[in-house]
């Protein structure tokens, strides 16, 4: 008798899925310039889609032509909170994170303009600014807030929570809860805040460790470049972009910056009796030169160009060095423009979203680890909103997420979220 039972079960959670499945195409169908098609469906939700929604290259002119940018919905439910992925790059496939599981939402995950799948031809930089970002964001939430009325929450991770952080300040009332994760809002070109944390983090012990793996890399360059374009020719990574040699430097001087941001163990540093091999199997593990070959340099144009223009970035120290630098330039710096091109840096929008975060930045909350080098930009905590911090002790770029919060951690999170979305939610997920 328990099997009609369980088939009948069955039989009806399909029908469930499928009405469901019908009911969101129909709404689909129903908005304009979207292009939709059925994907695999993650565990837990009803359907899923990967949508292409037309976006004006210029949002305050349209007239200057459109791209189609590259969406990925997942369903839960109508009645269902909603969670909008803000991301920083390319996004190949359909993800779930972490904070649609614990809100148990649909999530609308974005791609950003000018990656991926989503970059306009021909490619014209003019138009990758900070605020068309967000105007891709808004329209994206104007045409789902069509289908869904429940409660909006932003969220991304590192470059992703850096566009959260951007998209609430030109549109804060799209959402009710941002939640940027280990996202820097750098203030300068070169936000010399990096170099006093790259001083203070660690030990003493372990900070002249990772110096003096540097130096001993440096001061034998004649036996490590061979060996490391050994390495390179397996991996087929080509240095036309920056030369050889002088990309070696750059990945020297970015070991540091690597090590900590990644949250890597001290006691892994090759020592001084260690043999070369042994350090180079480390330089390569912890930062090696892939930043910095030419496949990078196309993956990640769009982002320098974004550092290089509005966002800022980080450079690099040379004088501890002093002798040991043949190939980098005299000031050094991490951000590589796409073909070498030059363009100014303006700093008036970071700054001003800074100032902005400090008295109305409400209803935000920032999670940040520790040890990850991208904390020392982070935006500092301000009495004068309601906003929460969380520096997770000993976490890193990866690890600084709720899932690994102390219980009190957790706890404050989810209260605070029950607090702003006005709804119960299970502390089980």
């Amino acid at each position: 008798m328990k099997r009609p039972i369980f088939f009948l079960f069955a039989i009806l959670i399909s029908a469930t899925a499928l009405n469901s499945q019908s009911a969101l195409e129909l709404r689909l169908y129903e908005l304009p310039d979207v292009i939709f098609k059925p994907i695999e469906t993650p565990e837990g939700f009803e359907t899923a889609y990967e949508l292409k929604v037309k976006q004006p290259l210029d949002h305050k002119h349209p007239e200057k032509g459109y791209f189609y940018q590259r969406v990925y919905l997942s369903h839960a439910g109508f009645d269902q909170p909603n969670v909008l992925i803000t991301e920083g790059y390319n996004r190949p496939s359909n993800r779930i994170y972490e904070l649609t599981d614990l809100l148990d939402a649909n999530q609308i995950e974005v791609e950003h303009r000018y990656f991926g799948a989503s970059v306009p031809q021909p490619l014209d930089y003019t138009y990758l600014r900070l605020e068309q970002v967000a105007s891709d964001l808004h329209h994206v939430r104007e045409l789902l807030g069509q289908i869904y009325d429940e409660e909006w929450v932003a969220t991304g991770i590192s470059k992703g929570g850096q566009t959260t952080i951007f998209y609430r300040y030109f549109y804060p009332e799209d959402v009710s809860v941002s939640v940027p994760y280990v996202a820097p809002l750098n203030l300068d070109f070169e936000d010399k805040r990096i170099y006093d944390f790259l001083r203070n983090v660690g030990t003493d012990e372990c900070r002249k460790d990772i110096y003096d793996l540097q130096v001993r890399l440096l001061k034998n360059r004649d036996k490590v470049l061979p060996l490391l374009r050994w390495h390179a020719k397996g991996t087929g990574a080509t240095f036309d972009y920056l030369g050889f040699e002088t990309a070696f430097e750059y990945g020297v001087l970015e070991y540091p910056f690597s090590f900590w941001q990644l949250g890597h163990d001290c006691a892994t540093i090759p020592g001084k009796d260690a043999d070369l091999e042994a350090v180079i199997d480390h330089f390569i593990a912890v930062a090696g030169m892939d930043l910095f070959n030419d496949q990078s340099m196309t993956d990640y144009a769009s982002h320098y160009y974004q550092a290089g223009t509005e966002m800022g970035y980080y450079g690099y120290e040379t004088e501890p060095f002093k002798g040991l630098l043949k190939a980098v330039p005299a000031k050094p710096h991490a951000v590589f423009m796409p073909n070498k091109k030059t363009a100014p840096f303006d700093p008036t929008l970071v700054r001003n979203v800074s100032d902005w975060l400090k008295k109305n930045g409400n209803n935000f909350i920032y999670i940040y680890g520790a040890v990850d080098t991208w904390s020392a930009t982070g935006v500092p905590p301000s009495d004068k909103t309601n906003s929460v911090w969380f520096m997770m002790d000993g976490k890193d770029h990866r690890t600084a997420r709720i899932v690994n919060m102390t219980a009190s951690e957790r706890k404050l999170f989810i209260d605070t979220m029950e607090k702003w979305l006005k709804r119960d939610i299970d502390r089980g997920r």
